[in-house]
């Protein structure tokens, strides 16, 4: 089964901090020995970083999603609709190009499960529990290790159709996160 776990706009000018998650979601896919499809810009940078490990691609192709039964999609989106001032108007293009990603994923009618963090930070992963209660992206933070094992757990658990939630560093610990994702998905099944 082929997994894209989407981080859009992925060329040499997004922040560093966002590649390095993107590496680092990918490098735990390798080790999980899942087929994997990249949506990126920039082939060449994928290919020398993950060789044959993953293909690449990107949303505006829709032979890109052929075959995907699944998306997980890392999202901002959060973050940069809560920027304010001088923040806000450097975020805003951000802000519109994570609304259309999720815009497009929503309506690829491919089940997908929409994590949306709260700033992701450079410190250490697996260090602290996790907090997802609603509202928490727009003013938590978590590690970029943290998110990508979020992303990576996120593909044993296909909703059958959408399963978007938030999520920061906090206090609660995850010891089974299939069990975490059924009870989600249930969750989000009974409001649907």
């Amino acid at each position: 089964m082929e997994h894209p776990i989407c981080f859009p706009r992925m060329g040499m000018g997004v922040p560093r901090m966002r590649r390095m998650s993107l590496k680092m979601v990918i490098l735990a896919l390798i080790l999980k020995r899942a087929r994997t499809k990249a949506l990126v810009k920039d082939k060449r940078t994928t290919e020398e970083a993950f060789g044959t490990y993953v293909e690449d691609g990107f949303f505006s192709e829709p032979t890109d999603l052929k075959g995907v039964q699944h998306i997980v999609l890392l999202s901002q989106l959060a973050v940069y609709r809560n920027s304010g001032g001088l923040q806000a108007i450097m975020n805003s293009k951000l802000k519109k190009l994570a609304e259309r990603d999720e815009e497009v994923v929503l309506a690829s009618g491919i089940p997908c499960t929409i994590i949306r963090t709260g700033s992701l930070q450079s410190t250490p992963g697996g260090e602290r529990g996790f907090d997802f209660t609603e509202g928490i992206a727009t003013k938590g933070r978590i590690s970029k290790e943290d998110a990508a094992t979020i992303c990576v757990e996120a593909l044993d658990s296909i909703p059958r159709k959408t399963l978007i939630f938030e999520v920061a560093n906090g206090d609660e610990k995850v010891r089974d996160w299939n069990a975490w994702f059924a009870e989600q998905i249930k969750r989000e099944e009974e409001i649907q």
